[in-house]
């Protein structure tokens, strides 16, 4: 069915975040933990991230479920420094490791300028830029980066799916604009929203993924037989291995080969890394100096002419921005197949339906 076709189903904010915590509390995690993960999977939803908020939640139910996750983790830091530390996340749910994470790393920020905090043994966290973005309302610049949970990319030239997504995202705040919020895969797309395009029956866009024989791959539910391509060619690649290493092997996790795809194996573990950076503006600069200068680079951008075929000129995270205050007001729009996805889960968990 294509995507104009498609019946979809508007829910708010609080129904969905209700909702999510709890089929997350009926399978077992902790009340406070079932709703932190559900607040940062519903933000990701109202920020337009539909492959990254509930669209998530079955997949997640059936790791806890096959003990995939660890879903009461004892979370420990292995090394620290002033400004840095390693995260053990005892294979809980990414949400939580990157959040505390994140914490962390800000709270560095405030005494030591910046703070790095890498992790070991998380998980898949959802949208990245639900965390770069928390460090918005300290005055901060937030980056996160993370090993992708599996493997959909092969080394420029080569065949062997040895590489992820392996996203970034970097938020960073104006005064009176909005946040400039960059959000993005080494791959053309993530394979989260392939997923959906899968779901909703949609084909992709010659670019994407290629056929093993290197012919364009359109046939989203044939996506598990072709490759993701990177972004830029070389460079996407290039940035790909650089934040594997960074997000994975400088943290004792996995990459490459021993990364563990969590789409097909529900039950080990996964020993996903990330890190999380925060930068501290005050340590450079005034922050409200700072933040009226982001405003003046967002209108220069803006003022741009413009090329044939453009309307006008857009920063990073303007979607998400517009996204946010649509569904504010409307409620997030939800495909039909996944509200009987999502109906189902409520039926095995023995809780109320979404809504």
């Amino acid at each position: 069915m294509p995507n104009d076709a498609m019946p979809m189903h508007r829910f708010s904010r609080e129904q969905i975040e209700a909702f999510m915590a709890r089929c997350f509390a009926a399978s077992g995690l902790p009340d406070d933990d079932a709703k932190s993960v559900a607040m940062m999977m519903a933000e990701a939803d109202m920020l337009g991230k539909d492959s990254h908020g509930i669209f998530r939640l079955p997949g997640y139910i059936g790791r806890i479920k096959a003990g995939g996750f660890n879903a009461t983790p004892n979370m420990t830091v292995d090394r620290e420094f002033a400004a840095t530390a390693l995260l053990n996340g005892d294979n809980g749910m990414g949400h939580l490791v990157v959040k505390k994470a994140a914490d962390m790393a800000i709270e560095k920020a405030k005494t030591a300028g910046v703070g790095w905090v890498g992790l070991h043994h998380s998980n898949h966290a959802g949208a990245a830029s639900v965390y770069s973005n928390m460090a918005l309302e300290h005055n901060m610049i937030g980056l996160y980066v993370a090993v992708g949970s599996a493997n959909h990319l092969p080394p420029w030239g080569g065949t062997e799916m040895l590489l992820s997504t392996n996203p970034i995202a970097v938020s960073i705040p104006g005064d009176q604009e909005n946040a400039i919020i960059l959000d993005m895969a080494t791959t053309v797309t993530s394979y989260g929203k392939v997923k959906v395009y899968a779901q909703r029956g949609m084909e992709m866009p010659e670019g994407w993924m290629i056929n093993k024989d290197g012919t364009p791959l359109t046939d989203a539910s044939k996506s598990d037989t072709g490759f993701l391509l990177p972004i830029g060619g070389p460079k996407g690649y290039g940035l790909a291995v650089i934040f594997g290493i960074l997000g994975g092997t400088l943290n004792g996790a996995n990459f490459g080969r021993n990364v563990v795809d969590m789409n097909s194996d529900p039950s080990s573990v996964t020993n996903t890394g990330q890190f999380y950076l925060a930068i501290n503006i005050e340590a450079f600069i005034d922050p409200a100096d700072f933040k009226r200068e982001i405003d003046d680079v967002i209108r220069q951008m803006r003022s741009s002419p413009t090329l044939a075929g453009f309307d006008r000129v857009r920063l990073p995270g303007e979607s998400a921005h517009t996204a946010y205050a649509d569904r504010t007001a409307n409620g997030v729009p939800l495909p039909e197949p996944l509200v009987n996805n999502l109906a189902g889960v409520a039926a095995d968990l023995g809780v109320d339906e979404l809504g």
